[in-house]
C-alpha cells in the first residue's frame, strides 16, 4: 500500500488561508511571522507562503495530553520576546 500523499505535490497557502488553516485570525499569524514565533514561511516574489507540512508541524510543537503534560515542545505567543543572544552579543 502506498501513501498517496508522498505523490503529491508539495501545497502552498497564502496568509489567510494559513490562519483559516491554523484557526488563528490572519493578525495573529502576521504578528507571528514578525516576532519570529510562528511557523516557517517563504517568500515567493513578495508573497508570503505557507508550507500545510510546516504549518502541521508548528501545530503540532504545542500537542500535550493533559495540563501537566510538558510536551514535546511550546508554542509561543505572538508578541515580542527576550532578545535572543547573536555571536555572544545582543541584537539591537
Amino acid at each position: 500500500m502506498s501513501d498517496r500523499s508522498a505523490d503529491q505535490p508539495q501545497r502552498y497557502l497564502r496568509t489567510p488561508e494559513a490562519a483559516r488553516f491554523l484557526s488563528l485570525s490572519g493578525r495573529t499569524l502576521e504578528k507571528h511571522r514578525t516576532y519570529g514565533t510562528g511557523p516557517e514561511y517563504h517568500k515567493i516574489g513578495g508573497r508570503v507562503v505557507y508550507s500545510v507540512a510546516d504549518l502541521t508541524a508548528w501545530a503540532k510543537q504545542g500537542k500535550k495530553k493533559s495540563t501537566s503534560d510538558p510536551g514535546v515542545g511550546t508554542v509561543l505567543p505572538a508578541k515580542r520576546h527576550a532578545p535572543i543572544p547573536y555571536a555572544g552579543k545582543e541584537r539591537r
